[in-house]
């Protein structure tokens, strides 16, 4: 695991445990990980690249927002009027707000790994119906951000993975962080899951430098919803961006009204994985690989956890860790 701490002025803790590769398959009669032989574990560093998940959306939100920055789009402007393949989001009438605020009345994720080829998955995403009507109540949903994709992909003229690097990665000086990372980077990059049925939805075996999220994968690595990677201190460096109001990503306005709750692509106030740092209009993310993120402008502090908790297989999600580290920054800061 790596670990960031800090405030807007700098950095309080970096530290790293424990190891980014130490398992060569999963045993699934013994329940427990095959190791590989001990010189070639590999321990965490400060450099260590972790798979991000679902920490993804939150750079696809600064996307999608820079672009209504821009005139590009509109928070309320419905989705079919910048991709009008998404045929269901045109028959039902989904915004870009509703994508942001998971209120679109979508399923948390469809099968899209199971379609023969890239554009055949897109197009089931396109024809999925909301099971709620939009508005009505909050789900969160994969499928949300990967419509928001085709949205911010359609209004630029650009790709998702260079909007990124345009908009987020580049002007902060974020060099590692990227979607599919190149081999050089092999390396310091943490291994991931032996993925195979039936805790994984495809067979792949041990995965480590590619995404680990099936549909992100199926899409050629580069998602709205999953397939970044980066590093905490990378991290680290957007949270203060984040703590200073945006620049140069996005204006403070933007950046109040994604921050604020019910928060546009970020979560806000929520123990189960912010401890303590709850309760003041804390803002932040997880993801399923064992990551997360929470940026605290009430105490002008962030907290930044990178893990594989899915290596050498998934289990049952806990987030005790993350809300233990949370609270103790919290109280440090008290």
């Amino acid at each position: 695991m790596a670990l960031a701490a800090g405030t807007g002025s700098g950095p309080l803790a970096e530290e790293c445990f424990g190891w980014a590769v130490r398992y060569a398959a999963y045993d699934e009669r013994a329940d427990r990980g095959v190791e590989l032989p001990r010189e070639r574990w590999v321990p965490v560093r400060r450099d260590t690249v972790f798979d991000l998940a679902s920490l993804t959306k939150l750079c696809t939100t600064m996307v999608a927002l820079r672009a209504v920055e821009r005139g590009l789009i509109a928070l309320d402007g419905r989705v079919a009027g910048y991709a009008p393949e998404c045929t269901a989001a045109a028959e039902h009438g989904i915004t870009v707000r509703q994508l942001l605020t998971h209120t679109s009345g979508l399923i948390p994720e469809l099968p899209l790994y199971e379609e023969d080829g890239r554009e055949r998955a897109l197009a089931r995403l396109a024809a999925e119906p909301p099971a709620t009507p939009p508005g009505t109540a909050r789900r969160y949903s994969d499928l949300n951000f990967l419509l928001l994709q085709r949205v911010v992909e359609r209004s630029a003229g650009q790709p998702l993975d260079r909007l990124v690097q345009e908009t987020v990665t580049g002007p902060l000086g974020m060099a590692d962080t990227r979607f599919n990372p190149p081999a050089s980077w092999l390396p310091r990059i943490a291994a991931t899951e032996d993925q195979r049925r039936p805790w994984g939805k495809l067979d792949r075996g041990m995965l480590r430098g590619v995404v680990h999220d099936e549909n992100a994968w199926a899409l050629g690595g580069v998602a709205g919803h999953a397939g970044l990677f980066s590093t905490a201190g990378d991290l680290a460096v957007l949270c203060r961006a984040l703590l200073a109001g945006g620049r140069p990503v996005l204006s403070a306005e933007s950046t109040e009204l994604m921050l604020t709750a019910p928060g546009l692509g970020f979560e806000v106030d929520q123990p189960w994985f912010m401890g303590e740092l709850a309760g003041r209009g804390a803002a932040g993310h997880t993801g399923f690989t064992g990551t997360s993120l929470v940026v605290d402008r009430a105490r002008g502090a962030y907290l930044v956890l990178l893990a594989t908790t899915v290596h050498p297989r998934r289990r049952p999600g806990d987030s005790a860790p993350r809300a233990a580290a949370a609270t103790a920054l919290a109280r440090a800061l008290d």
